[in-house]
């Protein structure tokens, strides 16, 4: 298991650093792409659930909600006519169901997992919302954007780093077995922690006080737990063990990127709240 996470990190983290190092507009093409596997691989598991979705309608509503949401710095107000949108053209496209019970449910479901898989959008945000860099700051070079996303994936994966080692060490008592087994009170313990001190370390390299990292850390990690749990719940429900086998060692992409679901949007609402 170890080894196929370390291959996994191999193989992705290279090519995350180059578009981060390249920036625009590959940040928003990777985003979208992101989006889009993540899309198919979402309804496909809200149809084996036993949800009416409208998968080709929801997987194209994720994909530019997700897009509307990153551009929102440049087009503001995209973001909501995005959503309103989702919610009137997916109404009309239930329409077609002749039991209007369906219906419903395609609608609502649709709406739902377009809206759950396009929080990745949110990936982009938090670096329109934080003051610009200092000039002396260590990593100026980067930008608000990149320095911002570059915080939000040193802390997701430092959790999950920090939840398995000292979860496969310390861990015995366990939480939500319903919904995933393997969590431990440990897991989460050593999880914060990791990710407190990688996010202070970052944070300092940014030009920010390293002490804003006693709230972003947490916060940032309670969302990244949430959001792995949220999508077990999903697979559970479905009865799959992966959203799909893209990634050796980690299942489909979905499988990759549910903390992030989760903890892009709430990172986005700490920098608008607390940075300065």
């Amino acid at each position: 298991m170890l080894r196929q996470r370390v291959l996994s990190a191999a193989l992705l983290v290279p090519p995350l650093v180059l578009v981060l190092i390249l920036g625009e507009p590959w940040i928003a093409l990777v985003i979208g792409l992101v989006a889009l596997l993540a899309a198919v691989e979402a309804f496909r598991l809200l149809r084996a659930a036993g949800q009416p979705v409208l998968v080709p309608v929801g997987i194209l509503f994720a994909v530019a909600l997700a897009v509307a949401i990153g551009a929102t710095p440049l087009l503001p107000g995209a973001a909501l006519l995005a959503v309103s949108f989702t919610v009137v053209l997916a109404a009309i496209a239930a329409f077609r169901q002749e039991d209007p019970r369906e219906g419903l449910s395609a609608w609502a479901m649709t709406v739902f997992g377009a809206i759950y898989v396009a929080q990745i959008g949110f990936v982009a945000r938090a670096g329109s919302l934080a003051p610009e860099l200092s000039s002396s700051a260590p990593l100026a070079a980067w930008g608000n954007e990149r320095a911002w996303i570059l915080v939000l994936l040193l802390a997701v994966w430092s959790y999950d780093t920090g939840a398995y080692f000292a979860g496969r060490r310390f861990g015995r008592a366990r939480f939500l077995v319903h919904v995933s087994p393997s969590k431990t009170y440990a897991g989460v313990v050593g999880g914060v922690l990791a990710a407190t001190i990688v996010v202070g370390i970052v944070l300092a390299a940014i030009g920010q006080s390293p002490a804003l990292a006693l709230v972003l850390g947490p916060l940032v990690s309670a969302a990244a737990q949430a959001g792995d749990l949220a999508e077990s719940m999903l697979k559970r429900a479905a009865g799959a063990k992966d959203s799909g086998t893209l990634i050796p060692g980690h299942g489909g992409i979905l499988d990759r990127v549910d903390s992030f679901l989760f903890a892009a949007p709430v990172l986005a609402f700490c920098v608008a709240t607390f940075v300065r």
